[in-house]
């Protein structure tokens, strides 16, 4: 991936890069990918917990690309981003682009029973209403979220990036094997085992009514004397991987190795990951995973970050050229 001349295109004026608080590490790897700046901005939190944000300059009819992750403290975050979109479509940006590494609430995506809402399509509303003319995501829970926007956008995968670190391990792997954590994710995990030529292996297991942590029942498959790689979209209490790995465990697996995209880490992930036999834990920068909670698995952990994959994608969405031709599509 290498860095563009912006002023050899000429679909809106100037890319105009700005940060929500949420993410301030990746936005900057952004920025330096794209050898831009940040563009200043001031996001003041008063003491009735009511955000204001003021633009430092114009952005009159600029493209203008807002990175903001919607982690905890969810609520504070989402309407940070928000309130960022609707004061660029007031300052009279030229297009608005929301930058969502991981968008909140993705796992509402269903009436599953009754008297429940969809409220990942109320967060798709709420972003196109405060200003967003297209959206920029990444492994959303579930595909039919694409719908709920009205608007344009990229749903990109991170899973290249993994799968390139771990064809780099796989050398020192005794006859890997990759599993599915749970037969939802059979075909992100039917591909991730293509891409690195390993067979494949699924979990099922159950969700027993509104515990968040499902119980692993079986695993389909052969894992025997091999090296594991378990994978999924996100980790948030860890129940899931703690099954799956004590279920693999149970089954004579050797190493095994937790792969997957966002490090949610709710309570009492950090507790359950950390009293895991894994070997190694790889992940992304979706979400900024706090000092207290990185020192207790920083050991097994490794991070790799999505910040040249969206910087190339933003400099695609500015040229009018192809997202698809990156993932070969």
């Amino acid at each position: 991936m290498t860095q563009h001349n912006w002023r050899d295109t000429n679909l809106y004026r100037e890319i105009k890069l700005f940060a929500g608080t949420a993410c301030p590490d990746l936005a900057g790897l952004i920025a330096k990918h794209l050898g831009l700046p940040l563009s200043g901005r001031d996001v003041t939190l008063f003491p009735n917990e009511n955000l204001f944000v003021r633009l430092h300059s114009s952005v009159r009819g600029q493209d203008v690309y807002v990175i903001q992750t919607t982690s905890v403290p969810t609520h504070r975050n989402l309407m940070e981003l928000l309130i960022m979109l609707q004061t660029l479509r007031l300052d009279s940006a030229g297009r608005v682009t929301a930058v969502i590494p991981y968008l909140c609430y993705a796992r509402s995506d269903k009436k599953d029973k009754p008297r429940v809402p969809i409220t990942a399509r109320l967060v798709a509303d709420m972003i196109e209403i405060a200003g967003a003319d297209r959206y920029i995501t990444l492994d959303l829970h579930a595909g039919q979220i694409q719908g709920f926007f009205s608007i344009p956008g990229d749903v990109l995968t991170a899973f290249h990036i993994l799968t390139d670190h771990i064809q780099e391990l796989l050398p020192g792997m005794h006859d890997p094997v990759v599993v599915a954590a749970d037969l939802g994710f059979a075909k992100k995990g039917r591909n991730f085992a293509a891409k690195i030529d390993a067979p494949i292996a699924f979990i099922e297991k159950r969700r027993s009514g509104d515990l968040d942590a499902p119980a692993a029942l079986s695993i389909i498959g052969d894992v025997e004397n091999r090296d594991v790689i378990i994978v999924d979209d996100e980790v948030v209490t860890g129940g899931s991987v703690s099954s799956a790995v004590k279920l693999v465990k149970a089954c004579g697996a050797r190493d095994v190795y937790l792969v997957f995209v966002h490090p949610v880490f709710a309570p009492p992930a950090i507790d359950r990951l950390a009293a895991l036999p894994i070997t190694r834990m790889i992940t992304t920068d979706t979400i900024p995973i706090l000092p207290g909670k990185r020192k207790k698995i920083e050991h097994l952990l490794t991070v790799l970050t999505i910040a040249p994959l969206l910087g190339e994608v933003i400099s695609r969405a500015h040229s009018g050229r192809s997202v698809g031709e990156l993932f070969h599509e």
